[in-house]
């Protein structure tokens, strides 16, 4: 597993990490407690070293998991994860003050939470679960972050920027108060290209990559006849005709670079992972053949620039969280 640096934290985290939302059993649905143990057992065996989970995964069910794996391993694991919003409004609403979502009170509050459901002593990187760059002057949640730091309970602090809005943390970037961000990157949202990656990369900060196969859909697997459970969020999220969307667009880019289906999955990762400011990419991995398939692709080899270069053409912003 090829190893890069998370920006000025100089700490070397795996191209392939591990998302842990799905094994919470929150929003998507179906994972197996016995399996997704077996699963994160299987990545750090593959040289994955980066967990990102969050404090609402399952209302912490996620983290319990994490937790009690990186207490059985030997071997360094970094682990991320995330304070939600006070308020519980995703993503940041325009106008709503800091107090309302971050204050110092609650972010430590949340972050002893985090710690005690994974049984560990120290974060390596806790991040506000979204963010807007109007918070920047108000309240006193930096006085949280650093308390935090000085006390040994986090190491660095980051971000979890709202989807599909790379630029809603340039302000915070230019600062130097954070390390990290996270955000969605994807080959149809290639949006973080124009600003904030050149802005990351600027300011060292490391870069961790979500939805890097748009909840599914560039796996090549998600059809017009595909179903999921009933409580399952990829109900909203591929709602009416947006499948049989997804599909053809991905079969466009198969097509255009002259490879199968099969391969698609492969194609979107190694995009992900051909910029130079991404850190880590984080897909979500239920099961040991997920983690074993998307491991296989962190061996620091991106896609050659001609398909880089080609692939642009297939930019397609929108936001399936929300509207139509």
């Amino acid at each position: 597993m090829n190893k890069r640096k998370l920006g000025k934290t100089n700490l070397l985290v795996s191209e392939i990490g591990y998302g842990a939302w799905g094994i919470g059993n929150s929003g998507w649905r179906g994972a197996d407690d016995k399996e997704s143990i077996n699963a994160l057992h299987r990545a750090i065996e593959l040289g994955v070293n980066f967990i990102d989970t969050a404090l609402v995964y399952g209302e912490g069910h996620s983290e319990r998991l994490v937790g009690q794996v990186v207490r059985e391993r030997s071997e360094t694991i970094h682990v991320a994860s995330k304070v939600p919003p006070a308020n519980r409004q995703w993503p940041a609403r325009s106008g709503v003050p800091a107090s309302a979502t971050f204050s110092a009170a609650h972010v430590i509050q949340s972050t002893e939470t985090s710690l005690k459901n994974l049984g560990l002593d120290t974060i390596d990187v806790q991040q506000f679960h979204v963010w807007s760059d109007e918070w920047m002057e108000q309240g006193d949640w930096m006085e949280g972050v650093q308390k935090l730091k000085e006390q040994g309970k986090i190491r660095f602090f980051g971000v979890s920027i709202n989807d599909h809005q790379p630029t809603n943390a340039l302000r915070l970037i230019e600062t130097g108060l954070v390390d990290t961000v996270q955000v969605i990157y994807n080959l149809f949202d290639q949006s973080p290209e124009d600003e904030l990656f050149p802005a990351c990369l600027k300011y060292d900060i490391g870069v961790i990559v979500r939805v890097a196969l748009d909840e599914g859909g560039l796996t090549g697997k998600i059809t017009p006849e595909t179903t999921f459970p009933d409580d399952d969020f990829r109900n909203r999220y591929f709602k009416g005709d947006r499948k049989r969307e997804v599909y053809e667009r991905v079969q466009a880019i198969t097509a255009d670079l002259g490879v199968s289906l099969e391969q698609a999955a492969e194609i979107a990762l190694r995009y992900t992972l051909s910029h130079s400011a991404v850190s880590t990419v984080i897909p979500g991995m239920r099961t040991v053949a997920n983690v074993e398939r998307n491991c296989a692709l962190g061996d620091g080899r991106g896609l050659p620039q001609e398909q880089v270069e080609k692939l642009k053409a297939h930019r397609w912003i929108r936001n399936f969280y929300q509207g139509d």
